[in-house]
């Protein structure tokens, strides 16, 4: 099996952060048959987040088109689908521990994700992620 790239929006505290778009750090796993190893950091600025990069919409690549899956805890439909479009899977879910994030997608058990919030995602004051 060639290995899958998972990436796992993470806050300072290493939960899974609660909004893909304002998600700075991502930690980015190899999950083969036989193990999952973290295999680096993404780190995004501002301007670099899910969200700036959607509104922008200039056609461009995101660094997350990296990788076959990405969790985080909510996200909304237009970057969900824009992801997609170049085979990224972008999945949420309230779990807030990465490895069992992966441990529950890998076996199909993952909780989903609670609703997008899109007032909250386009309300100023949102700008950063809150950790």
């Amino acid at each position: 099996m060639t290995d899958t790239l998972i990436a796992v929006a993470t806050k300072d505290n290493g939960k899974i952060s609660p909004h893909a778009g304002r998600a700075k750090h991502w930690n980015v796993y190899a999950v083969s048959d036989q193990k999952t190893e973290k295999v680096w950091d993404m780190n995004l600025t501002r301007e670099g987040s899910l969200h700036e990069w959607h509104v922008r919409g200039d056609g461009n690549r995101h660094p997350l088109h990296s990788v076959d899956i990405a969790i985080c805890g909510s996200a909304g439909e237009g970057v969900t689908r824009r992801l997609a479009e170049r085979q990224t899977r972008l999945i949420t879910t309230t779990e807030t521990d990465p490895l069992v994030a992966i441990e529950g997608y890998l076996a199909n058990t993952l909780a989903p994700g609670l609703p997008h919030e899109e007032a909250e995602c386009l309300d100023p004051a949102h700008r950063e992620e809150v950790h």
